[in-house]
């Protein structure tokens, strides 16, 4: 009943107490001589503490008795064995499509991103633009300031002014010695000379509009225009700067935002499916989610792929283009894509929460009216309800309730002990083959469409268990099992 500790320090106590000569054992204070001191009380203060002790050791024995000496259903671990009807949250199989998609992480790649950067040297008169800006094509972004371009432009307009004149006159020249050769008052020779002289002029002529044409060009350098439709980003120069030729330092960049791409990559072993589909031109749909998949950013189309795959990774790129009329997706953010490859028709579909495993071996629990009776339960899954009917597994309660199964009914928590209200039920374990997940739902054979399965609980579910099923959690379109709607 007491502690091993307490026991240990009594018998160290008398050990020590019988280890005492009997000659030490002093006599009563008023018989001790006036030159004999009185020894110490320690002995009384060891009976104390041992007292003490052998509280604490009471109290914490009734403590363990109260609260962790009740035993349990399965001490040996494992699946916990109920005692009565357990609650259910109940799921529908129902017959639909259902998609297969790839995921693959992407990330967010403008059509267009142009860096602009000074092509003259000039000093910066004004910036029109303003930071995070939506600009259209040929909107003015920053002026240089244009004098000395102006300037050098009409040095080359004059210079071919007077070089035009002197072609003129020279044209001019030769209709004259023309005219006065063909009525031998002039040499061939000034004639011929002349001419070359008219040629020589016209390609000065030309140089001089080659001229014009460049320093016309500068001097549209200095009015900087958006070469595309986008946003522009933070302002990096400012009035009064000073900026050079050919310089890497960009005066604005804008970024084309509707239509943008998303690039993302695959593993080489779905590249067949994907090209199979783009062979026969479907369009294959794919979606652009948030880092932890809460959120639908985007949908677009696969556009194309890379003409080679990665030999590093093993894996293709692949481009999709979305309209991105929100701006939900934002250059250079990384999301999480799903391609859809192909669509799985007229499938049986159960949440994938309701689908347990056993190994390789996947399953699901069949709600069939009825309580269950684990003495008549056969290893073919097939129970025997409280009215005698047998419940096959796999078919659907509304069948069974059709065939003539007898409905119990309800047991309070007074007479069963669990707190169920209304019609009990069982499960049956059912062998299922798992196909396509996607959404949280799974393809499935082996039930059929109908057929309401478990979906919570399974740490207490065993094939042929008692259950009754939930108030909350249940859906309002449940089916109706024996003639009660299941809906809160």
């Amino acid at each position: 009943m007491f502690p091993a500790g307490i026991l240990f320090l009594d018998d160290w106590q008398f050990q020590k107490m019988s280890s005492q000569p009997s000659a030490s054992i002093a006599p009563p204070d008023h018989q001790l001589p006036p030159s004999v001191e009185k020894p110490p009380r320690r002995r009384r203060h060891r009976w104390i503490w041992a007292v003490i002790l052998i509280l604490f050791g009471l109290l914490f024995y009734w403590i363990i008795t109260q609260h962790g000496g009740q035993p349990t259903a399965n001490q040996g671990g494992g699946r916990r064995m109920a005692t009565g009807p357990i609650p259910v949250v109940t799921a529908t199989a129902r017959s639909g499509d259902l998609g297969v998609y790839l995921e693959a992480i992407g990330t967010v790649t403008p059509v267009y991103t142009v860096a602009i950067t000074p092509q003259v040297t000039g000093v910066v008169t004004e910036v029109h633009y303003r930071e995070g800006q939506m600009i259209h094509k040929g909107d003015p972004l920053i002026d240089i300031d244009p004098r000395p371009f102006q300037a050098q432009l009409q040095q080359a307009q004059g210079t071919l002014e007077r070089d035009e004149n002197l072609l003129a006159q020279a044209q001019m020249n030769q209709t004259r010695y023309e005219r006065a050769w063909s009525k031998n008052a002039i040499p061939r020779q000034t004639l011929e000379d002349q001419e070359k002289l008219v040629l020589q002029t016209q390609g000065t002529v030309k140089n001089d509009e080659g001229l014009v044409a460049y320093d016309q060009v500068q001097l549209g350098y200095a009015h900087i225009t958006s070469p595309i439709t986008g946003r522009a980003g933070l302002r990096l120069v400012d009035p009064g700067n000073l900026v050079t030729a050919n310089s890497s330092t960009a005066l604005v960049t804008v970024t084309q935002m509707q239509p943008i791409t998303v690039i993302f990559t695959l593993p080489e072993d779905n590249l067949q499916q994907v090209m199979e589909q783009m062979r026969h031109g479907h369009r294959m749909p794919v979606e652009a989610w948030n880092h932890d998949r809460t959120q639908k950013l985007g949908s677009g189309v696969l556009t194309t792929m890379d003409n080679q795959i990665d030999t590093t990774t093993g894996t293709v790129k692949l481009r999709a283009t979305f309209a991105n009329r929100d701006e939900s997706l934002f250059p250079n953010q990384f999301v999480n894509t799903r391609l859809l490859v192909t669509t799985m028709k007229d499938q049986i579909i159960v949440p994938s929460s309701a689908v347990q495993h056993n190994g390789d071996q996947a399953f699901v629990y069949l709600i069939q009216p009825g309580a269950g009776a684990p003495a008549a339960r056969g290893p073919q899954g097939h129970g025997t309800n409280q009215s005698g009917t047998t419940a096959p597994s796999g078919v659907p309660p509304k069948q069974v309730e059709r065939s003539g199964a007898a409905q119990p009914a309800g047991r309070s928590a007074r007479e069963g002990g669990s707190g169920a209200e209304g019609p009990l039920y069982h499960v049956v374990q059912q062998n299922v083959k798992t196909g396509v997940t996607d959404g949280g739902n799974t393809a499935v054979m082996g039930i059929q469409p109908g057929d309401v399965v478990a979906d919570s609980s399974f740490d207490k579910l065993t094939n042929n268990a008692t259950v009754f099923l939930s108030k909350q959690g249940i859906p309002r379109t449940q089916t109706t099992i024996s003639g009660e709607n299941t809906a809160p």
